[in-house]
């Protein structure tokens, strides 16, 4: 499972379907300043013309259509190839609502309840214990658990999990320590393992960033007897026609693929190649449903198209509309104040962050939008109320280098005409 945990640390074709029931690739900004639009292109062209970004690509759609999709400079610098609106990315954690949706379908299906415990599916999550303290040498000491982790618990981070490399708290450490990072586990043996470690907290009763989903990536496969590749590609990117996404970069993409890079102290942007990169053109030994795929502009629109839609795009429908309201609904227990102890605004749904307080989340926005990003600074959010979707893709360490999603913010809906 190396690669896997390598990732956790942390759109192909033409123009893609504008409409759930019709294809056009004609832009229609008519709702958004042209001025503003102009604004929001030049700021981030300056991230490029200052050495501070290599290349991205920003985009808009409103009510379905596209309003702005624009590139910039070059997704790889040292072969000179310029960025693309099929330039292909690192997504890392904008994986997470891929698996949410391969999840909701499953239950749609009738595979399983949101309050089943873990253990129903996942044997290894049987008689877990929670962390208690530690003793004079530093052995953690548990407590019983109150009640068992649910499908829901994962899906909304308050498992019990955390992940392993992002805190320093000692379960963390027993991550690491019992080299849950470093083994060449598959899937099924990563989760395994992880099943056996101590919960951080008790179930229900805390939100934390964890390793949930790519438990969720094991329930998928055991839940619907295909690998996770397998499903994600029959049941998702094939229907909605993502035929750039994927766990690997094929030999024919290799032209579109976006080098990953950080910033070094006189030097400027580097090729990155450290703890976190990975050889890309070989299939990983476990395939991360938290931090996995790989994935175009273009691509991932559609996807999110598709949830912005109520789960249908140009007449495939994947999920219903009443399932994606109960993924972007805060589901977190009344007795968790949000994320970060409600300090930033937001809920989680099922797989989204949610904001709930648009003045703590920025003072932009509109509450019930939901979104995540990846620890390369890909940024996506779709906004139910102004019918709008956002991506920004770039492939740059370490996550939160520069305001990205923030600023993307401001200046979309500071284009937008109709303000409230």
């Amino acid at each position: 499972m190396k690669h896997l945990v390598l990732l956790v640390l942390i759109l192909s074709s033409s123009f893609i379907s504008l409409r759930a029931e019709e294809s056009t690739s004609k832009l229609d900004n008519s709702d958004f300043s042209q001025d503003g639009l102009a604004k929001l292109t030049t700021h981030f062209q300056t991230y490029v013309d200052n050495g501070k970004l290599a290349g991205l690509t920003t985009l808009i759609a409103h009510r379905g259509k596209l309003v702005h999709f624009q590139t910039y400079g070059q997704q790889n610098k040292e072969a000179a190839i310029s960025t693309s609106e099929d330039t292909l990315f690192r997504i890392y954690s904008m994986t997470k609502p891929v698996t949410g949706v391969a999840m909701m379908m499953l239950w749609e299906e009738g595979k399983f309840k949101l309050d089943d415990p873990v253990s129903k599916y996942l044997p290894s999550f049987k008689n877990q214990n929670v962390y208690a303290s530690v003793d004079e040498k530093e052995i953690i000491q548990t407590m019983p658990i109150k009640r068992e982790a649910t499908i829901r618990d994962l899906m909304r981070h308050t498992a019990g999990l955390t992940y392993g490399l992002f805190g320093d708290t000692p379960v963390d450490k027993s991550y690491q320590n019992d080299k849950l990072f470093d083994s060449n586990y598959n899937l099924e043996g990563f989760v395994k393992a992880l099943g056996k470690q101590p919960l951080l907290y008790q179930p229900g009763e805390d939100w934390v960033y964890s390793l949930s989903v790519d438990v969720q990536g094991r329930l998928i496969e055991v839940l619907s007897g295909k690998p996770l590749d397998t499903f994600f590609n029959e049941r998702i990117f094939k229907p909605l026609s993502m035929l750039d996404t994927g766990f690997q970069v094929r030999k024919d993409q290799l032209d579109q693929f976006s080098e990953l890079y950080n910033i070094v102290d006189e030097v400027g942007l580097t090729p990155y190649r450290g703890k976190l990169y990975q050889d890309f053109t070989q299939l990983p030994d476990g395939l991360s449903g938290g931090a996995g795929l790989l994935s175009t502009t273009t691509d991932y629109w559609k996807f999110a198209q598709m949830v912005a839609n109520g789960g249908v795009l140009d007449g495939v429908r994947l999920l219903k509309s009443e399932t994606v309201a109960l993924m972007s609904k805060d589901q977190l227990p009344s007795s968790v104040n949000g994320i970060a102890d409600g300090k930033k605004g937001l809920g989680f749904g099922l797989n989204f962050a949610v904001v709930k307080d648009v003045e703590k989340n920025g003072k932009v926005g509109r509450v019930g939008e939901y979104f995540w990003g990846g620890v390369a600074n890909t940024i996506f959010w779709i906004d139910p109320e102004e019918d709008i979707v956002v991506i920004l893709m770039t492939n740059i360490l370490p996550v939160r280098i520069y305001p990205l999603r923030n600023e993307m913010r401001e200046y979309v809906y500071g284009a937008l005409k109709k303000q409230k």
